[in-house]
């Protein structure tokens, strides 16, 4: 059977299991699957340390990092081998600043890490920065080559493969059931019957999956009361043809190569330390926009936000 659904969705639903995109100056990987090796800051370690499937187990591997200053820290120190963690094994020391570098230089003995699983091949991993004033040059080490760019990932990012897979499904799910599909089709010139198969074939899949649960959907803001996919924040219908839309650009202020659309993943509880919220469930389709103003915060505190801007401009 021919693929119905159009290119540019199946690319955006591909995309929503690999993680936000990354340069070379930062510790992470650019845009990898979220089952990749995650990266837990020392201080979270107890909070993030049990992955939220597959027995506890992170599908890649962790590897945390420490601050040196927390490292040289004999009390802290003598933590590490109770928590099983291991110097090059699961664990590096992190510089992240001038002050770290030059304080508590690695020692003579260690090298730059360059391997995500056990052993990592060094001791410390180093992002410092570039200073202008005093005119030193920005510090990479470790992670740094063409085939090993990064160390991981964000752990808040993290989903296992079967759960990426899960999320796919019902994203697709959430495309169909668009209000406004129909034109889309029409539009497109998609074959009316080979539609109408995808829709019920991925129907299917949801409801056996337990991902077509019109109650819940509605519940977390992911669908109207007349199970037609609306943006988490706005309430609004998402437009089936917002998916292959590029956003309005300020006139004078356009870019000719822009990729974004008018729709994009939309996390209902944002990602935070601590907690794995790319699940189903709690994913959707927002307006982009919408997202923007959203950011890291989550909807109720956007809301609230929000309440405050205008009850503020009304006592104007």
């Amino acid at each position: 059977m021919p693929v119905i659904t159009p290119k540019l969705v199946q690319t955006k639903i591909y995309k929503t299991g690999q993680t936000r995109g990354a340069d070379d100056d930062v510790i992470y990987q650019n845009r990898v699957g979220r089952n990749s090796t995650v990266l837990i800051p020392f201080q979270e370690y107890d909070k993030c340390k049990i992955a939220p499937t597959n027995n506890g187990i992170y599908e890649n591997g962790f590897i945390v990092l420490i601050k040196p200053e927390d490292y040289f820290n004999s009390q802290t120190h003598r933590l590490l081998k109770t928590k099983g963690l291991y110097l090059g094994k699961n664990l590096l020391v992190f510089y992240e600043t001038r002050y770290q570098w030059t304080t508590y230089p690695p020692l003579h003995t260690w090298i730059a890490a360059n391997a995500r699983t056990a052993p990592l091949g060094g001791q410390y991993v180093a992002r410092v920065p570039a200073t202008t004033e005093e005119g030193e040059n920005k510090i990479i080490e470790g992670f740094n080559t063409s085939s090993m760019k990064g160390a991981g990932i964000r752990v808040y990012e993290y989903a296992d493969i079967e759960t990426i897979q899960l999320c796919k499904i019902q994203l697709e799910y959430l495309f169909w059931a668009c209000k406004d599909i129909a034109e889309l089709i029409e539009q497109n010139g998609i074959d009316k019957n080979l539609a109408q198969q995808r829709i019920s074939d991925i129907t299917k899949q949801a409801t056996e999956k337990g991902l077509a649960d019109k109650d819940k959907l509605r519940q977390q803001r992911i669908i109207d009361k007349n199970g037609y996919t609306i943006c988490p924040l706005c309430l609004k219908h998402i437009s089936a043809k917002g998916f292959c839309s590029k956003i309005q650009q300020a006139e004078g202020r356009d870019v000719p190569d822009l990729t974004i659309t008018e729709v994009s993943l939309f996390h209902i509880h944002e990602l935070r330390m601590g907690e794995f919220n790319h699940r189903p469930y709690n994913l959707g389709w927002g307006h982009h926009h919408c997202n923007v103003v959203v950011k890291d915060a989550g909807i109720e505190q956007t809301l609230q936000w929000m309440r405050d801007v205008i009850q503020r401009n009304d006592s104007l």
